[in-house]
């Protein structure tokens, strides 16, 4: 690969594939590195409602697909790639991963954030089917049922109050005796009649992977030692985000949780100074809203950029 190509995606999830869309359409021919985990978050998510566009819902596999199909159509080009190193500074800009080096005049960065998890089998094996990291995304299936979330920082304070919208009980665990949160946010759970606090408590089994859905959790106060079970149908993992950004620290500045700083909602920096031709978007710089819908628009402004910085430059 050593011809200087005119864009390079890092990531193939809503943000990624959408620029690969919108660059592709414009005859940028560009190359998406698909990553350790190709579509993202959603290629492990279940029934998507709220993209808009499909009045009843769609798979999140199966969307993701139709977008890698429609970035293919248009002459985007994909590669199981692994990135170990990135010269950010170079021009042009060098890659170095498991096909070799790269080399490209602009680069996006969609590489996404994971969702940090328990890692328990049996919590692994029930993803999206009740055990869930997005509230905003799942809350909606869970009307009338007792749900749990995991964590004690605002993340989990958040996900428990927008949760009883839905659930008749959310049970908020806390493996220790205080919480994170802020006094504001925990005041609010804590006033809420459908939230229930529990602190010094651990999961040690999500219960349900033979029925294939949540049945309940086996639960352990980490004081006394007594192990009960705390029968739910939905399991909620409030203990945040990690952004896949950690190759670019040094050379890009990020924020104290990793995730990426943009100005003009994608246009990246480095000591406050503008990165020529290296743009970002979707989850690795979004740390609000994380939304399908909110990737995919970043990701169109990314593309849009990315046309604007090769033209201005005689590309």
């Amino acid at each position: 690969m050593t011809e200087t190509r005119n864009t390079v995606i890092l990531g193939s999830g809503c943000a990624g594939l959408t620029a690969a869309i919108y660059t592709a359409r414009a005859g940028l021919n560009p190359l998406v590195l698909e990553g350790h985990e190709p579509g993202g978050q959603l290629s492990i998510t279940t029934l998507v409602e709220n993209f808009p566009g499909w009045p009843e819902g769609i798979q999140g596999p199966d969307l993701i697909d139709n977008m890698k199909k429609q970035a293919a159509r248009f002459g985007a080009s994909f590669e199981l790639a692994h990135l170990s190193r990135v010269e950010l500074g170079a021009h042009p800009i060098k890659l170095h991963t498991s096909l070799g080096e790269i080399a490209t005049r602009t680069l996006i960065v969609a590489s996404g954030a994971s969702a940090r998890w328990l890692g328990l089998p049996s919590e692994q094996a029930l993803i999206g089917h009740g055990v869930s990291s997005c509230a905003t995304c799942d809350g909606c299936f869970f009307r009338a049922q007792d749900i749990a979330v995991v964590g004690g920082g605002d993340s989990a304070m958040e996900e428990a109050l927008f949760l009883t919208r839905f659930a008749s009980k959310v049970t908020l665990l806390h493996r220790r005796e205080a919480f994170r949160a802020s006094k504001i946010m925990l005041d609010r759970a804590m006033a809420h009649s459908n939230i229930e606090l529990r602190t010094n408590t651990v999961v040690e089994e999500v219960l349900g992977v033979e029925e294939k859905e949540v049945t309940g959790v086996r639960i352990r106060d980490v004081k006394t030692g007594v192990v009960s079970i705390l029968h739910i149908k939905g399991l909620f993992l409030g203990i945040g985000h990690e952004p896949n950004a950690k190759m670019f620290a040094g050379q890009m500045d990020l924020d104290e949780d990793g995730y990426i700083k943009t100005t003009g909602n994608v246009l990246t920096t480095f000591n406050g100074q503008p990165i020529p031709g290296v743009f970002a978007c979707g989850d690795v710089q979004d740390r609000r809203y994380r939304q399908a819908i909110t990737a995919a628009g970043s990701g169109c402004m990314a593309a849009l950029e990315v046309e604007k910085f090769l033209e201005d430059h005689g590309h």
